[in-house]
């Protein structure tokens, strides 16, 4: 079984990897937003850096803290005055599929 990107960031450098962990660990504690919000950042971001991989992650983990679809693709849209197209042209799908799912 081929290892995920980030699986072999943590065997091949695992104290990178716990430290890069405790990063984001200290994200998710910070007070200043909700969770839903900073999902729906990290979402618009990467859309922008076009890192369809990282959004495929974290879009479920949106819907679990109560992002709605609508909420999503606002978050991706926003990216178009930023970095085009492209990141739009990649996630958009991934949400629609996301939500159409039976």
């Amino acid at each position: 079984m081929e290892l995920t990107p980030m699986e072999l960031f943590q065997k091949e450098a695992p104290e990178a990897a716990a430290a890069f962990n405790g990063l984001i660990q200290a994200l998710i504690a910070s007070k200043g937003l909700d969770q839903k919000t900073k999902q729906l950042i990290y979402i618009a971001m990467k859309t922008a850096m076009g890192d369809d991989r990282a959004v495929r992650a974290h879009l479920p983990m949106a819907k679990a803290v109560g992002a709605t679809r609508e909420e999503m693709v606002d978050a991706v849209l926003l990216t178009l005055t930023v970095s085009g197209i492209s990141g739009v042209l990649k996630v958009l799908p991934l949400i629609v599929e996301m939500y159409d799912k039976k």
